[in-house]
């Protein structure tokens, strides 16, 4: 139990008092009224003695009695409770308004629990210190911390336990409250105050001796009566009131009367003086005198003490309970529509009513008095008790020991022994439950037993516990013989109070009696307000004795349903048993003050019910008990909304609704509607600016701004481009490869330099971007706030008028700063129904350059109507505002940031709004989706400036810049369509029709074209890294001006679905703004599907030349073949029906494509699905005069047709696809591929210390060739029966003579793991030229006759001459030997060619000079006629001067076949 003020021993002392009855004369309740007060009420501040009283009980022994309070009441004729002990209305009402007007002190200091890992709050702050949004309550601990222990205090316990005690109806079971005196109190003004006293005294035995009344009830018959003169001392005559006490002296003796002056003080003396009120503490509107008060008003009370108990209007009175009552759990949440507590009943709460005299109250008390007259009453109220009413006491006590020893031994002997003989007998035992019939037994006064009992009273009452204890004793025995049970459970009550109060050497106390006193008094004699009263003395008894168990136990036993405020008030004490235990039971408190604060809420207490609430919640919030957490949310709530506070009420409905609930949907729903209408009413009510809302929830870190213009959607044919948008999902990969392009793209316009101040172009902000710099945003631009919702329950919020908040402040420059707030041109649905994961997209739309801060949300926040049928709460709609406070990244850089947790700032809500800026909208006509691998299509671009401001230096950077060109601007294609119209199957390429009667392939036609023409760098590689400038009309794009370009594309040379993106670039022409510039992403998607496959060999030429002039500068420049394999490997993909090869066409520096030596009938190539085609093409060295030094940097481009139109290799868009490939051969060559002649032209004198890498170059330079072959080529195609010509163009590099190239490049393996190595690795060793590479450096070519004739008749031996040819392929002297001595051993050779034998010098030992060419004579000699294979000369060769090297043999000449003829 809660701490008490009192003691037990105080508390059990106070409750039963020696009850003194008063009746006074008119004139002297006149003279009492004076000070507001009645004569009884006089006296009651000073009943409680300061002195010790002493008396002697039977056995003659001094007997202390101290701190005796006796009662003085008024004779009140009249019962106050019915015969069946069931409280009257007007006691519950007196109680219920007792617990009512006693709630905890404003303003006191808190007091707070430490139990076992909690500290409990329970003051008059504890509903602050439980609800969720109260966090300061733990402070509260140092304020205490100089005590050991702390207790709750429950005055309003003590206070319902003193008026219950106080309001107790006498009883004929026992004598306790009965009165044992009678003061009859005369005014001094009377006439004749001896003849009033009589009267008075005549009164007095007609109430008690007459019958008529059973009330008031007396101890006695002999009753004391003590004779009072009352006098004025302000009106009457002291003299005279003085001789009238001698006179009663005389009359009724010194001890029987007393003279009382009082109301000494006059209005003229002392206006200042300050004079205490004792009496206010004692009158409270609990007092008996007032009952008739409650009987009148108690039919109007009920009905509003019935509102206020219950919300939902049913009028119910405590202890009167409807059936549906009892079935209602405590826990459970009254949400439905139609029950008490719903949404209805909140509307329906009424002004709490309370009873109380509050004028009487607001009236000073003993303003006649002075402290003097205090001092006379106290005095009085001492006489009376030592020499009036103790020696009456203890008269009586003598009387009834005597008379129950002269009894003891005849009367109760006789009166055994004849029930004995006349077959009475002692009555069985029988259980309490059988003895329900006996409970009604009742003794007539002069009976024994009662005397015993009333001996007992009177000893309790004077502090006699011993002997008041052998008399319970006692005549509890004799009533259990008699089976009189109402008697024996009042004996067993006080026999057990009466045991516990004993001093010297306590007695055990008998729990046990009380335990069946309690239970007789509830089930046999159906009492529960002696039941009550049995069980408040037990509990408070074993609180004292730390049984904190045993007294919660007995507490929760006496919960019922027939009076709420009984048990709401005994469950919160057992509540606090349970965490006054040595090991504190916190959960049981929670649990129980949970179940008391229903039952104050049931009873109509409130306040208490909050209290009790918002204690429970310290227990239960933040353990995860979720469903506990929204009850008890719930009512407190829902019980502050009735208590008129509505802030409160608002907090708590906001944590049910902010907590992750494991509520149903329909318990949720009702959940938002309560909170919807409190804080509708509390917004009505206070003055709040857009409060903050709960709903949803805003994932504040997922916020995304969008800075830039509404793209305009396709138009037509019309593809816009995708640049970025919200739809997009944010990738980082991707966002790093759109910085690099604009890197490159930036450092293109800046002379190859990024900028120290650049930064990259963010045009949508999100969580993962860099966010710590203020965005840049655009005037007349508008602004998109993404903002991204979460639901958390389970049912649908309705949001509507969202709007942004937003705070500006105008930076013109030109002008004083100026600051404004307010809502923001917003865009969204009328009503929107929210589920998890929905986001609401807001635009501003900035008219002024300045800095603009987001702040958050405004809306209108419902909940979506009921299905249960129309209730008044649907549709109701409440306007607030969330704040967008979004949280930076954490700083992690210096040593202080990576020790504490600091957060950088998040400017994505906080853009600068700059002066206007061009805008660009990029528009994309005929662009495919599908491309052939190498397909050339030629689509056009619309470039639209839809800005007020004109734009410049228009540029495109791509991914994939062998995708696309727009031409060269330097080169003009008249004779391609310069518009989509004029479209029609017209060829992408620039052609020239074929002479007529001229061979296909037969005769190359050459142009010099130089890679700077295209945009590009020396050797293909481009300076600008794949940025092309797109040409504009005077370099300007004017505001609302549009311009169409053509854009030729070239599909991958991989199939599959390639991701291409540009980068559009462009300036403002007005200069010094704070962007720099704009750019504009698009991105496609190209689905190439496979064409061709071309694979390409040089090969040697080792014919010799003919003699005439064009074939004299072939041979001394040289000459090579290229074999060409073209195969479909196109499975009749996209519809392609067959290709045509149109031409081959070459690209280099030293070399060209001569002529097509494929035989003469194979004219048309044409190639089916999974056909292959080979060509032969004899190319030559570039002749010298096209090697000048002015012409280095220039490319030789070839053509050779093969169809009926010449394709000009060397324009736009063939050669600017030509010059985009990707790598170039030129990078894929080493660098010393690259050299000029003249350089190795000096090295040709390096002896042997020359380096290294110049064998290396010159060994290399005999094999390596500079040649690209361009396969161009026609696909038929039919679509929609339509047919349809496909172009395309392959490129093939040849390196390396006799090492095939491809046009489909092979994938790269993945590359092993390499082990990390932490030495320095060793210096690379000396590259030197592989055998392979020195093998080529003399070609060789054998000269005859193919037959010759000779008569072996006539001569045996047949002598034929023979030519060796040798030539020097590399640039430096070379040493060769020519062996003859080498035969073929292979038998097939044997066979097949036969033998013969080379006559004269069989080695030679030659050197020749850089291309020099030599012949050598030989002489063949045969024997037989035959078939012959002269190819048998080995030739050794290696580098003049490099004697440590061995020569190498040369690759063998194809088979020289020579027929000899036996001519006969």
């Amino acid at each position: 139990m809660a701490q008490c003020v009192q003691s037990v021993h105080e508390f059990i002392q106070d409750s039963f008092v020696p009850m003194v009855a008063v009746l006074c004369s008119e004139d002297a309740e006149k003279v009492t009224r004076k000070n507001n007060l009645n004569f009884s009420e006089l006296l009651r501040p000073f009943c409680r003695l300061t002195s010790e009283g002493h008396m002697r009980d039977p056995n003659n022994q001094v007997q202390v009695v101290k701190n005796l309070r006796i009662s003085v009441n008024n004779v009140v004729t009249r019962p106050s409770v019915p015969a069946s002990g069931t409280p009257s209305l007007a006691q519950r009402l007196l109680l219920s308004e007792v617990v009512s007007t006693c709630q905890p002190a404003e303003g006191g200091v808190a007091n707070v629990i430490t139990a076992g890992d909690y500290d409990l709050n329970i003051s008059d702050r504890s509903l602050k210190a439980s609800v969720p949004w109260y966090r300061d309550w733990r402070d509260t601990l140092t304020e205490l911390s100089t005590s050991k222990h702390y207790t709750a205090t429950t005055p309003w316990f003590e206070a319902y336990r003193e008026t219950f005690l106080q309001s107790m109806p006498a009883a004929d079971h026992e004598f306790l409250n009965h009165y044992l005196a009678c003061l009859l109190v005369v005014s001094s003004s009377e006439a004749v105050p001896v003849e009033k006293f009589l009267k008075l005294s005549q009164e007095q035995h007609r109430i008690q001796h007459s019958g008529e009344y059973t009330n008031p009830k007396w101890f006695i018959p002999n009753t004391l009566k003590y004779y009072v003169l009352l006098h004025d001392m302000s009106q009457g005559d002291e003299h005279r009131a003085d001789s009238v006490y001698e006179d009663m002296k005389q009359r009724y003796g010194a001890q029987g009367c007393y003279l009382l002056k009082v109301n000494s003080r006059t209005a003229a003396a002392g206006a200042d003086e300050q004079i205490p009120d004792p009496w206010s503490q004692y009158l409270h509107k609990s007092s008996l005198q007032s009952q008739d008060h409650y009987e009148e008003s108690a039919s109007v009370l009920a009905n509003n003490t019935a509102v206020e108990n219950n919300v939902g209007g049913t009028p119910e009175l405590d202890g009167h309970h409807s059936e549906e009552r009892g079935d209602t759990h405590p826990l459970q949440l009254d949400t439905s529509g139609d029950t008490p507590g719903s949404l209805d009943a909140l509307r329906a709460v009424a002004v709490e009513t309370k009873a109380g005299t509050a004028a009487a109250a607001a009236a000073s008390h003993g303003a006649c008095l002075t402290l003097n007259d205090h001092d006379r009453i106290r005095q009085f109220i001492q006489e009376f008790t030592f020499r009036g009413l103790l020696p009456h006491i203890e008269k009586n006590i003598r009387q009834l020991n005597d008379q129950l020893v002269s009894r003891k031994g005849l009367s109760r002997s006789l009166f055994s022994a004849t029930k004995k003989w006349f077959g009475g007998g002692k009555v069985p035992e029988k259980s309490i439950a059988e003895l329900k019939n006996t409970s009604g037994l009742l003794y007539p006064p002069e009976a024994p037993e009662l005397q015993i009992r009333k001996m007992a009273d009177l000893c309790f009452l004077v502090q006699h516990y011993e002997l008041a204890y052998s008399c319970y004793h006692t005549a509890k025995k004799d009533f259990l013989s008699d089976q009189a049970m109402l008697y024996a459970a009042g004996a067993l009550e006080m026999a057990a109070v009466s045991a516990f109060l004993q001093g010297g050497a306590p007695r055990p106390y008998p729990a046990h009696y009380m335990d069946t006193a309690i239970q007789t008094y509830r089930d046999v004699c159906k009492n529960m307000h002696l039941a009550e009263r049995c069980a408040l003395l037990s509990a408070e008894i074993l609180k004292s004795q730390a049984k904190f168990s045993d007294a919660a136990t007995l507490l929760i036993k006496m919960t019922s349903e027939d009076c709420d405020l009984r048990s709401a008030l005994l469950l919160e004490q057992a509540a606090h048993c349970f965490i006054n235990m040595r090991n504190p039971m916190v959960r049981k408190f929670a649990f129980h003050m949970i179940l008391a604060g229903h039952r104050f809420s049931k009873a109509g207490q409130k306040r208490h019910a909050l209290r009790c609430y918002c204690q429970a919640m310290q227990v239960y919030k933040g353990k995860g008990w979720s469903l506990a957490e929204d009850h008890i949310n719930f009512t407190i709530g829902r019980q502050s909304f009735t208590l008129r506070q509505p802030e409160n009420a608002v907090s708590a409905f906001r944590h049910i609704l902010t907590n992750e609930s494991q509520q149903a949907s329909s318990q949720q729903a009702a959940f938002l509607r309560e909170y919807l209408y409190v804080y509708k009413n509390v917004t009505g009510v206070c003055d709040v600016a857009l409060p903050q809302l709960p709903l949803p929830y805003i994932n504040s870190s997922a916020t995304r701004v969008y800075f830039g213009h509404e793209r305009r959607l396709a138009e037509g044919e019309k593809q816009a481009a995708t640049h970025v948008s919200l739809d997009q999902e944010f990738d980082r990969d991707l966002a790093a490869m759109w910085r690099d392009l604009e890197e490159q793209v930036v450092a293109s316009a800046n002379r190859g330099v990024v900028p120290a101040t650049f930064q990259a172009t963010q045009c949508c902000l999100n969580s993962q971007t860099d966010n710590l710099r203020f965005p840049l945003a655009v005037v007349e631009e508008p602004i998109i706030v993404e903002v991204v919702f979460r639901n958390p329950l389970k049912v649908p919020l309705v949001l509507s008028d969202v709007s942004l908040l937003w705070k500006f402040t105008l930076k013109d420059f030109s002008r004083p700063q100026d600051a404004a707030v307010g809502d923001a041109l917003a865009f969204s649905n009328e009503k929107e129904t929210l589920v998890p994961g929905v986001g609401a997209r807001l635009k501003l739309l900035p008219h002024q350059t300045g800095q603009l801060n987001i702040l958050g949300l405004v809306y209108n926040l419902a909940s979506t109507p009921s299905t249960g049928g129309p209730s008044p709460a649907d549709g109701t709609s409440v306007r607030g505002r969330q704040d967008l406070e979004i949280q930076g990244p954490r700083l992690n850089q210096t040593k202080e940031e990576k020790t504490s947790v600091s957060h950088g700032p998040d400017r994505r809500l906080d853009p600068t709004i700059t002066p206007p800026m061009p805008l660009l909208e990029v528009f994309f006509l005929q662009f495919p989706t599908a491309l052939l691998c190498g397909e050339i299509r030629k689509a056009y671009v619309e470039f639209c400036n839809v800005s007020g401001v004109p734009l410049c230096g228009l540029r495109v950077v791509s991914t994939h810049p062998d995708f696309f060109t727009f031409g060269s601007s330097s080169l003009a294609t008249p004779l391609t369509p310069l518009s989509p119209t004029s479209f029609e199957n017209c060829s992408a390429y620039k052609t020239l029709a074929t002479p007529p009667g001229a061979t296909p392939g037969s005769v190359a036609a050459v142009t010099l074209v130089s890679a700077g023409d295209f945009g590009l760098g020396e050797g293909g590689s481009g300076t600008s890294n794949g940025v092309a400038e797109i040409p504009l009309e005077d370099r300007v794009l004017k505001p609302g001006q549009s311009t169409q370009l053509p854009l030729w594309l070239r599909g991958p040379d991989h199939e599959g679905v390639h991701e291409i993106n540009f980068l559009f670039y462009y300036e403002s022409a007005v200069k010094g703004g704070k962007i720099s510039h704009r750019v504009l992403r698009h991105t496609v998607f190209i689905c190439a599907s496979r064409s061709l496959c071309v694979r390409a060999t040089a090969c040697r030429s080792n014919t010799l030349p003919e003699e005439e002039a064009e074939e004299e500068d072939e041979r001394r420049n040289g000459s090579m073949l290229v074999f060409v394999d073209v195969e479909n490997i196109n499975t009749n993909e996209a519809g392609v029906r067959e290709f045509h090869i149109a031409q081959v066409s070459s690209s280099s520096k030293q070399w060209r494509l001569h002529r097509c030596i494929n035989p003469a009938e194979d004219k048309d190539c044409k190639l089916n699905s999974r056909e292959r085609g080979k060509l032969c093409f004899r190319a030559t060295r570039c002749k010298p005069v096209q090697a000048t030094s002015a012409a280095i940097e220039k490319y030789i481009f070839a053509d050779l047709s093969l169809g009926n139109e010449q394709i000009i290799s060397s324009t736009t868009p063939c050669a600017d696809f030509f010059f985009r490939r990707c790598p170039p051969s030129d990078s894929r060559r080493p660098p010393v591929a690259v050299e000029t002649q003249g350089r190795l032209s000096r090295s040709q004198g390096a002896g042997p210390g020359g380096g290294a890498e110049d064998l290396t170059s010159l060994v290399r330079k005999c094999n390596e060739v500079d040649l690209d072959i361009i396969v161009l080529w026609k696909a038929f195609v039919v679509e929609d029966n339509k047919q349809v010509i496909l172009e395309g163009q392959l490129h093939v590099a040849l390196q390396t003579i006799g090492k095939e190239a491809c046009s489909l490049t092979q994938k790269e393996e993945a590359q092993e793991m390499v082990l990390l190595k932490f030495k320095p690795e060793l210096p690379p060793p000396m590259t030197r030229p592989s055998m392979e590479q020195l093998s080529h450096l003399i070609k060789t070519n054998l000269h005859y006759p193919e037959s010759y004739r000779h008569p072996f008749i006539h001569k045996s031996l047949c002598l034929v001459p023979v030519t060796l040819t040798l030539s020097n392929c590399s640039l430096a002297q070379v040493d060769v030997i020519i062996d003859l001595r080498h035969k073929t051993t292979s038998p097939e050779s044997l066979e097949v060619h036969g033998s013969f034998t080379w006559l004269g010098q069989t080695q030679y030992k030659l050197q020749l000079r850089a291309q020099e060419v030599m012949r050598v004579p030989l002489r063949a000699c045969f024997l037989h006629a035959g078939v012959y294979n002269l190819g048998t000369p080995r030739v050794f060769a290696k580098l003049a001067d490099q004697g440590a090297m061995c020569e190498t043999s040369q690759q063998t000449a194809t088979p020289a076949l020579i027929i000899i003829i036996n001519d006969t």
